[in-house]
């Protein structure tokens, strides 16, 4: 999910899909018509939301978005799939490249099984030792540090 700010300072959510991740930036094809472009051009800091709920992962991206209209990245990534949002193909005069700049990213995962996430989490209702609910930590873009706050 990608998540803009709107001119009256509401934010909006909506999907993408995510094509490629290449020097530090997520990329995504998006329609030139589009009500965020507007919104990315007043505010260009973005969130984007990655989920994997059966596993229990989830990921916060913080980043910086960008339009172009890069004929080599169009070709490079464009599938018979994308024909669904662009029928006009490749050379959709709609059809836009949107790279989000990583600056950081916020992620949780989970250890062991259901039954042992559970047992942590009844242990920690009964005493006052940290448990052991997963990982999570910060993973920042530009200087390629990681933190991690293992359990909390």
């Amino acid at each position: 999910m990608l998540t803009t700010r709107a001119p009256d300072g509401s934010l909006v959510s909506r999907p993408l899909q995510t094509l490629a991740f290449s020097d530090g930036e997520l990329v995504f094809f998006t329609a030139a018509d589009s009500g965020k472009l507007a919104e990315l051009e007043a505010d260009p800091d973005v969130n984007l939301a990655y989920a994997d709920p059966a596993r229990h992962r989830y990921v916060s991206v913080r980043g910086r978005a960008r339009v172009t209209r890069s004929r080599a990245t169009i070709e490079a990534l464009w599938s018979v799939a994308q024909r669904v949002f662009f029928p006009g193909g490749k050379d959709d005069p709609n059809l836009v490249v949107l790279r989000v700049h990583v600056r950081d990213a916020a992620y949780w995962e989970p250890s062991g099984n259901f039954v042992v996430r559970a047992l942590e989490f009844a242990r920690g209702l009964l005493d006052d030792e940290p448990n052991d609910l997963g990982r999570q930590g910060i993973v920042h873009g530009d200087a390629g540090s990681a933190s991690r706050d293992r359990g909390r």
